[in-house]
């Protein structure tokens, strides 16, 4: 007897439910990595100044190094979910395989650029004489967990490919504890000051890319899948990334030049915008959750020959975006007398962050939309559009960025250029999606 068609409202109830079940451990494994950084500054912070502004110019730039890379998880996790959805779990762990064995290859040329160029990059960023040698040190050592770092991205993309988000949790929160306790021990347990801190990140970092492996490896033999490493498959992983860094490098960029720009305004600006801008990093982690179930949900869709089904499941995903971006939005108005006294007792640098936390706040259904979208694209494998869209948004953003300042504006006015910067993207990501040209179904783009 044939069954009856799902109606519409046990539909949503599914989607709710993938969404659900792949976006709550997904932010879990978001929030859990940013605190490496946090514990290393706690830790370092008492051994002096000198070694808390080391750490501070090092990790900032090893963040950036490797969310450059981040297409790693991307472009893995979008590959990967289409051939789960062709059922070809074989090809879909063999293609993940692709992305680890890219992973390795950049990391060890990241680690012979960095090794002989880390006193010249700790004197561009203008670290003083005093804690240079702290920063050079920090990041040398540090830089040899970078292959690490970069698998556990490629993996963690195999598993989100996989419908698997509540492994990165669990290995995200065992590398945090590590971490903690290498540090203490490292540091003031055997006296290896900043350095101790350096190698401890980096055993913790070693070990959750072994935890990862173990997985994968576990799955490719499971499956039949070779683990040896391809020379096209390799290739057809950098080729689909390459533009994901574009739109990473872009992103970046609207990023420094915010940044760059709230210098400007003052000292007493720069300091709320850094405020602001580590809430807003926070605000976006809760978002992201919601586009890393949308790039694997798709992915498994389209490689299904779904596109009915993929077209619904981007629209409640929207509704999840907007409704969680207005959500988010009323705390950040309700929290903000809490918020800002946890940073800063200065009234000037609260009486600037004030009216532009309020423009965060209103922005937030729009950031919803945007994240939701981007994800969703992701999923389709639709880089290259992603890459113009954001090509597109940096030069709407560039002249409304350096325009605050030469106009007399403060920082209101530049995260409402921020905002104009989200309303772009929301624009130019509806205008795929509504146009359909991204539901390119099969078991690859």
């Amino acid at each position: 007897m044939p069954q009856a068609p799902a109606t519409p409202k046990a539909t949503r109830r599914r989607h709710d439910r993938e969404i659900v079940a792949l976006a709550v451990p997904a932010f879990g494994a978001l929030v859990a990595e940013p605190l490496f950084v946090m514990v290393d500054s706690a830790i370092v912070g008492h051994l002096g100044t000198a070694q808390l502004a080391g750490l501070g110019i090092a990790s900032a730039l090893l963040v950036t190094a490797v969310s450059i890379f981040v297409f790693l998880a991307y472009a893995t996790t979008a590959a990967v979910a289409r051939r789960v959805g062709a059922g070809d779990l074989q090809a879909a762990i063999r293609q993940g395989m692709d992305g680890i064995w890219l992973a390795l290859l950049l990391g060890a040329a990241v680690i012979a650029t960095v090794l002989p160029t880390a006193p010249a990059v700790v004197e561009l960023f203008g670290a003083s004489e005093t804690a240079a040698p702290y920063a050079i040190t920090y990041l040398r050592i540090s830089a040899l967990g970078i292959p690490a770092m970069l698998v556990v991205l490629a993996a963690t993309g195999v598993l989100r490919g996989l419908q698997d988000t509540k492994t990165p949790l669990y290995v995200a929160i065992a590398g945090f504890i590590a971490n903690a306790v290498l540090n203490v021990g490292l540091v003031y347990g055997v006296g290896l000051g900043i350095a101790g801190s350096a190698w401890g990140t980096v055993i913790a970092q070693c070990g959750m890319a072994a935890a990862y492996l173990v997985v994968v490896v576990r799955g490719a033999r499971r499956h039949g899948a070779s683990l040896r490493p391809d020379a096209a498959g390799i290739r057809s992983s950098a080729q689909a990334g390459i533009p994901l860094l574009v739109r990473t490098l872009s992103l970046r960029a609207i990023l420094m030049i915010a940044t760059a720009v709230a210098a400007r305004l003052g000292d007493a600006d720069i300091a709320a915008h850094q405020i602001i801008l580590s809430l807003w990093s926070l605000l976006a982690f809760a978002l992201d959750a919601i586009a890393i179930a949308g790039q694997a949900i798709i992915g498994r869709y389209l490689g299904a020959n779904d596109p009915e089904g993929a077209r619904n499941v981007c629209r409640r995903m929207v509704q999840w975006g907007i409704a969680v971006g207005v959500l988010l939005g009323l705390l950040v108005v309700i929290s903000r007398p809490v918020f800002l006294p946890l940073f800063t007792s200065d009234s000037m640098v609260t009486d600037a962050a004030l009216p532009a936390l309020l423009i965060v706040a209103l922005s937030q259904p729009i950031c919803g939309v945007v994240f939701v979208l981007d994800g969703v694209l992701m999923g389709a494998g639709d880089g290259p559009y992603l890459a113009w869209a954001m090509l597109v948004t940096l030069a709407v953003f560039i002249p409304a960025a350096f325009l605050v300042p030469a106009l007399g504006g403060g920082l209101t006015a530049l995260w409402a250029a921020m905002t104009l910067m989200m309303a772009v993207r929301m624009l130019t990501l509806w205008l795929r999606t509504r146009s359909g040209r991204w539901l390119v179904t099969g078991a690859t783009r």
